[in-house]
């Protein structure tokens, strides 16, 4: 039986983790990939972090209703307790002791995209990012049932504005083109129209920010969708598409491509693990474990070739090695500088990844931070204590998802290699 050597490791944790923590990935050395995986994807009780002071939904909603000056103070508010929860979800991405249901819960945002800036209420967004941090590695049967009647979302793609007579496309249109089955995949514009019939009357309680079904508002006109007659709901919406083959597809060819490569997904592969997922009842850890246990996810062509993204290169650095941990005012600037504004993708799709997250600022932006991080300070003695005791090839092991391009440092001294290591450009890659 295989057993996995510290390379093997650290691209498993740093796939799937946040950064590659020595003594998490040390303690994977020599396991079997399932017992690997299995420790990866069954850990501790995940801990809800302490929330941010957020104003209560039906105040806020009271001050925006008032006059012009009442609107104001309502939209400074907002602003400022945006802040506090991009603060919030910097600080939790720091100190979880879940690393992996944090990145899945990232997942899941980027998945079932929202925004702070759309929806406005920060208090909304902060119990949607709760409740998929719950669910991240539960079923996504629940997820999508579950965000179809979540607040946020409904504010976000104007449930509250598909009513009787006058249905609202945009919640329909992005459950079938960005949440199951795909854009311009076994669909047509007819299926848009009747799911968006089927789902008038479901919104929010503006007064407790709840969701909120207005049988009023409701067309009950039966309704054909994706070949399925007699629809009269949005729940039958729901059990369509999740008997759709496709669906399961669609997510696993997101897993591909937020876990294995940024290249187009292989169809063979997709397939299969889709067949697992689908016969699971839409388990995420089943999918997880076939993907994280399959040799397309141990391919060595699939080694070192995925760009971080600003999570993975900020937060995944600060997690992996004792360097002095900013503000989280600050970082939470700088993932926006470097294009992952949390709680504020840029479209309705999310962010794209792979190649988006370069360019010639954000560049700029990661290399500013690497040197700033590992320039000569008085606190070096001390970081270097607390490098791990090891050798110069298992630091590279530790660091590197592939051969660094620039020359090593001749000197000895752990401190001087890592430095070295992070500023290679095979550091940006994972």
């Amino acid at each position: 039986m295989y057993r996995l050597n510290l390379s093997d490791a650290r691209h498993l944790v740093s796939r799937v983790a946040l950064g590659q923590e020595w003594t998490g990935t040390k303690a994977l050395e020599g396991k079997s990939r399932a017992e690997a995986v299995s420790i990866l994807l069954h850990p501790e009780k995940v801990r809800t972090p302490a929330p941010p002071k957020l104003t209560p939904w039906t105040k806020l909603n009271r001050m925006s209703l008032k006059n012009g000056n009442g609107k104001r103070k309502a939209r400074k508010q907002m602003m400022r307790e945006n802040d506090l929860l991009k603060q919030w979800m910097v600080k939790n991405l720091l100190t979880s002791r879940t690393p992996v249901n944090e990145r899945m819960t990232m997942f899941w945002h980027n998945h079932f995209t929202s925004s702070l800036e759309k929806v406005e209420y920060p208090h909304l967004i902060h119990q949607q990012s709760l409740f998929l941090r719950k669910n991240a590695m539960g079923s996504f049967s629940h997820l999508l049932k579950s965000i179809a009647k979540d607040p946020a979302m409904l504010v976000y793609l104007d449930g509250s504005k598909n009513v009787k007579g006058k249905a609202n496309e945009n919640f329909a249109r992005e459950l079938l083109e960005l949440f199951t089955l795909g854009r311009g995949h076994n669909y047509t514009e007819a299926d848009i129209r009747a799911a968006a019939i089927a789902f008038t009357g479901w919104g929010v309680n503006m007064d407790k920010g709840t969701f909120h079904y207005d049988a009023s508002k409701h067309d009950n006109t039966p309704v054909t969708f994706l070949g399925t007659p007699n629809i009269t709901n949005g729940d039958q919406i729901i059990d369509v598409l999740l008997k759709h083959p496709r669906t399961a597809v669609y997510i696993a060819e997101k897993v591909w491509k937020e876990f294995v490569s940024d290249s187009y997904p292989d169809p063979r592969v997709t397939r299969r693990w889709a067949n697992v997922f689908r016969n699971s009842n839409y388990s995420i850890k089943a999918l997880m474990s076939e993907v994280l246990n399959s040799e397309t996810f141990w391919s060595k062509r699939y080694r070192g070739n995925m760009i971080k993204s600003p999570i993975d290169l900020v937060i995944g650095t600060l997690r992996t090695l004792p360097f002095a941990k900013l503000p989280s005012k600050e970082l939470a600037h700088i993932l926006s500088l470097l294009g992952q504004d949390l709680f504020d993708p840029p479209t309705v799709k999310g962010w794209d990844g792979g190649k988006s997250w370069i360019d010639t600022q954000t560049l700029l932006v990661r290399t500013s931070l690497l040197n700033k991080l590992t320039r000569h300070t008085r606190a070096q003695a001390y970081i270097s204590k607390k490098l791990p005791n090891t050798t110069g090839k298992e630091v590279v092991d530790w660091l590197s998802p592939v051969t660094p391009v620039l020359p090593l440092p001749t000197h000895p001294g752990k401190l001087r290699l890592v430095r070295a290591l992070i500023l290679d450009p095979t550091y940006q890659l994972k």
